[in-house]
């Protein structure tokens, strides 16, 4: 699975992914800051690789932590970093990873799981 297009809008303040299979996922950027990746964000080595759910772009931001979107780069033909206001840009955002986040109910992983 990977994004067929990907669109950013600070104004909306949102982040649009059409992805291969004409899914389309809408994420609130408060939500993607929440649901960052990273180790610090995660609470540490012990909690990577935990499957992400859509529940996640609704945890409460810590604070300090800024929402605010300054930039995006590509991690290679895998992933996302964000890069956000208050300094922040550790998280890697993989393809997988935004798949499994989308906020829209239907099947997240893409492969017909339901998840």
């Amino acid at each position: 699975m990977r994004p067929a297009t990907i669109t950013a809008s600070r104004s909306r303040r949102e982040l649009t992914i059409v992805w291969d299979d004409g899914h389309r996922s809408v994420y609130p950027l408060r939500g993607l800051r929440a649901a960052c990746p990273c180790a610090e964000c995660r609470g540490g080595h012990e909690n990577m690789g935990v499957v992400p759910l859509p529940e996640d772009l609704s945890r409460p931001l810590a604070t300090g932590q800024s929402d605010e979107l300054d930039s995006i780069d590509a991690v290679g033909n895998y992933a996302l970093t964000p890069h956000w206001k208050d300094g922040h840009a550790y998280g890697i955002y993989t393809w997988d990873y935004l798949r499994r986040l989308c906020p829209c109910g239907e099947d997240h992983a893409g492969d017909g799981s339901g998840r």
